[in-house]
């Protein structure tokens, strides 16, 4: 695999995983520590390789080429080292999301057809995710890595030694359009799709992010991810990314450590952060000093980066806030912005090797449906009403379902999930929108836009908000000083405790609505919502 590039080759994608990994480890050395795990385990290439062909080893028995492996581990080594084992034999690891709840994991191994997942009596421990093993036990056989490891034999263990030394004797050599990687999506419009990525899609991936910001990443760099590998910013940008392209990764096995993090941040040395908003923002609030100074920048995706976040990370660090955006689809980055091209209130300019179309949609003037397609664009998706059984991409264009606009320097600006627009008084509002305004006003608080039913207009907007003393009659007045349709105000707010979050740090939309729709049902036989 080649080094660094300023210029995008699709020839360099054309590799699986595992020999990208072999070829990284050749050009940057094999005794260069790449990751720095939560226990404060520091590791090398050789080490990872050498773990993975024995574990791999071991955990191919009673599975197949091809056959996919359920993957259930917290972010750091143990996952990274696994997510390689499984690949380096020509299996196929599905990254579980062990907090999406029982039903959503069923419907993730029905859809990939997982019989085996991949685990750790310790993780299943500190976690407490004893209730959800024992829902899935009837669905899939239980491995767990302490017990593996304890079994190794003479077999694994040459497998270790001799792999490093002639990886093709051991190791599978796939073609770049296998799969390589099982993800899902969130399941929150319906049972969650299984997205097959191939070796050509991550591998390019990788290598148009670094054509895309050729000077930002440098291999000298330590890159902080806590991000979930079970999401694809997490594996990909989080994990892949510096260990393909000779940088350091320090892995945190969660993002909700907020107080945490930061210092770990600091003592690491870290000089990159990737986060999503709402994580970035708890982290600098739970800063007491200059934890956060050392970081040449911080990337933020998977949601929306609010102009308070931009400005609280400048004032605080005087750190430059890159937005991006993506979706697991792509594995998953589609564009972002760079330094020195850093444009706030967009996600940047597109990768290279990308290309997009734009569809009107009715009752929206500005911008459009953005369908993108590239060398990153997965094969396709499995679901549980079909299981197995792929079903390919239309001429490989990916529909985003986001409403995006681009402007006459390729700057692209997200508008609004499609699904997330309401229909009032013959317009199309974003809840974005209302959410941004909210943000505005009550900046140290979060806010989340839902939409119901209304017997005279069809729909209604509601605000779930965080801030206690949140008033309408306050944020119409700021609406009216700042030229904002009133269209785009919510009929009513609702306070709670806290907005529903996926395990991802993205909003959990369907969460919103149901909250929403509960609060709405209590008021309107018990307390008024704020009006």
């Amino acid at each position: 695999m080649a080094s660094l590039r300023s210029t995008y080759d699709p020839r360099n994608a054309e590799i699986g995983i595992f020999q990208a990994l072999l070829a990284a480890r050749k050009e940057y050395g094999a005794k260069k520590i790449v990751i720095h795990d939560a226990d404060d385990r520091k590791l090398s290439y050789d080490d990872i390789v050498r773990a993975a062909f024995a574990l791999g080893s071991a955990l191919k028995k009673d599975t197949k080429r091809g056959e996919a492996v359920g993957l259930m581990l917290p972010t750091g080594a143990g996952a990274i080292i696994t997510f390689f084992a499984i690949n380096a034999y020509g299996r196929v690891p599905a990254m579980l999301n062990f907090t999406a709840g029982a039903r959503n994991v069923k419907a993730a191994l029905k859809a990939a057809q997982v019989k085996r997942i991949i685990t750790a009596h310790a993780f299943i421990e500190k976690a407490e995710l004893h209730e959800l093993v024992g829902e899935l036990k009837s669905e899939a056989e239980f491995v767990y890595l302490e017990d593996v490891r304890a079994a190794l034999g003479a077999k694994q263990k040459a497998a270790g030694a001799l792999g490093p030394i002639m990886p093709w004797a051991v190791a599978s050599s796939p073609n770049p359009s296998d799969p390589a990687v099982i993800l899902f999506t969130s399941g929150t419009e319906g049972d969650p799709k299984g997205v097959v990525l191939s070796h050509r899609n991550i591998v390019a991936n990788v290598h148009q992010i670094l054509a895309h910001v050729p000077d930002a990443l440098r291999t000298i760099d330590v890159l902080f991810s806590p991000l979930p590998t079970f999401h694809c910013f997490g594996l990909t940008a989080g994990a892949l990314l510096p260990l393909l392209s000779g940088m350091k990764a320090v892995l945190h096995p969660s993002p909700l450590q907020t107080k945490l993090i930061p210092k770990r941040v600091e003592e690491t040395g870290a000089t990159i952060l990737f986060a999503t908003d709402t994580f970035l923002n708890q982290y600098i609030r739970a800063c007491a000093g200059n934890e956060l100074s050392k970081l040449r920048f911080a990337v933020c995706g998977a949601e929306r980066v609010r102009d308070e976040t931009h400005q609280l990370v400048r004032r605080r660090f005087n750190v430059e806030l890159l937005e991006g955006y993506g979706a697991t689809e792509a594995a998953p980055v589609i564009s972002v912005n760079q330094p020195g091209h850093n444009r706030h209130g967009t996600v940047g300019r597109m990768l290279p090797g990308m290309e997009v179309q734009f569809e009107a949609v009715p009752g929206i003037e500005k911008g459009g449906r953005m369908l993108v397609r590239g060398p990153n664009v997965m094969q396709g998706y499995l679901s549980p009403s079909k299981p197995g059984e792929l079903q390919h991409l239309p001429s490989g264009w990916h529909d985003t379902g986001d409403v995006v606009v681009q402007d006459e320097e390729g700057f692209l600006t997200i508008k609004g999930r499609l699904k997330r627009f309401a229909k009032i008084g013959g317009e199309m509002i974003s809840l974005a929108v209302v959410e941004n305004c909210a943000s505005t006003l009550w900046r140290d608080h979060e806010h989340a836009a839902a939409v119901l039913p209304d017997k005279r207009k069809g729909e209604q907007i509601v605000l779930l908000t965080t801030f206690p003393k949140a008033d309408r009659s306050e944020l119409q007045r700021w609406a009216q000083d700042h030229g904002v349709n009133e269209l785009s105000l919510p009929r009513k707010i609702f306070q709670v405790n806290q907005i529903p979050v996926l395990g991802t740090g993205k909003m959990d939309i369907g969460g919103v609505q149901k909250l929403a729709a509960e609060i709405a049902a209590q008021n309107e036989a018990g307390p008024k919502a704020a009006e």
